[in-house]
């Protein structure tokens, strides 16, 4: 059964249509000149049935007309990538516009849409950590996920990034033998206020995750908004709480596992940095299958249509005899 790759749009019948406005105007020219001579010009008429064919068959060629059915092996392969978000209250601060969390979610969304071949899960954590969105295909559900995300997703407490890398090593541990390659995406302002994060960064090294870390602030910080915009949070001594973004554990934590540390500031955006070191992380093979795909057959049409045209140049006539 014959079958077509493309249906015809309006580039093919924008050049069917230029092409017959060309031709008409060259017909149309070649009789204007052959008329004093008394001459018709009707010659032409040879080589155009030769054109016709041969546009005809460059249209057909382009469509790509596939018949027949062969059996190809596809290769499937992609890579597990974990979102660790931090949702502490400090994540509200404002040295980055118009938060570090609003602009943590408009950079995470746009991240989402470049790995559409992988599967994607969401962590939220500050205390605690809990999953969000579990390893999945479907954008639109992720999407969905980060639009909703808030610090009041989670209860009130200091960041710990124990938790979220423990609940990864969990997933990783009830995931089969051969399981894909694993990246973890950590975004946070690095201020750790929890248990010694070594051990847990040992472990997960030995399980060939490798960690990406995202610091988001600045080193001069910002103040911490109240929930409900009701002044800023105070420390113990009753001074406004100031948020600084803390780089050294999160560049050590990206080293120690393969990974790479990334900022996102006031003046520097590494995002884009972070997704292509992402792109080079190169995704495990699932599996091997064999499926039946179409037989394009384009290069037929498109080598007799060549010939014609090669016909067309070497085939000299006459139109007008002096």
């Amino acid at each position: 059964m014959l079958n077509w790759a493309y249906l015809p749009g309006w580039p093919e019948g924008l050049a069917a249509a230029l092409f017959f406005l060309l031709y008409l105007g060259y017909a149309l020219r070649t009789r204007r000149l052959a008329a004093p001579l008394s001459q018709r010009g009707w010659r032409l008429g040879w080589k155009l049935g030769l054109r016709l064919i041969y546009f005809s068959l460059l249209v057909v060629a382009l469509l790509g007309p596939a018949y027949g059915l062969t059996q190809r092996p596809v290769r499937t392969a992609g890579k597990d990538v974990w979102l660790l978000v931090d949702l502490s209250r400090s994540m509200n601060a404002a040295d980055v516009l118009p938060s570090r969390l609003q602009k943590v979610k408009a950079e995470l969304a746009g991240l989402v849409e470049r790995f559409q071949a992988d599967r994607l899960g969401l962590i939220v954590f500050a205390g605690e950590a809990f999953v969000q969105c579990p390893l999945t295909y479907d954008q639109a559900a992720l999407h969905l996920f980060l639009r909703t995300l808030a610090t009041s997703l989670v209860p009130p407490g200091s960041t710990d990034l124990v938790p979220p890398l423990e609940l990864v090593l969990s997933r990783l541990s009830a995931a089969p033998a051969a399981s894909r390659a694993t990246a973890v995406v950590l975004v946070t302002d690095g201020e750790d206020f929890g248990d010694n994060l070594e051990p847990t960064v040992r472990i997960l090294a030995r399980s060939g995750a490798r960690v990406f870390t995202m610091g988001v602030g600045t080193m001069e910080g910002a103040r911490i908004p109240q929930t409900g915009g009701r002044g800023y949070l105070r420390d113990a001594r009753g001074r406004e709480a100031v948020s600084r973004l803390v780089p050294g554990p999160l560049r050590r934590l990206a080293e120690q596992t393969g990974g790479q540390y990334f900022e996102l500031t006031d003046q520097r955006n590494e995002f884009p940095l972070l997704v292509n070191a992402l792109n080079r992380l190169e995704g495990q093979a699932e599996q091997v299958r064999t499926v039946s795909v179409a037989d394009n057959r384009y290069r037929y049409p498109l080598a007799l249509a060549l010939a014609l045209l090669a016909l067309d140049v070497l085939l000299t006539i006459n139109v007008i005899r002096p």
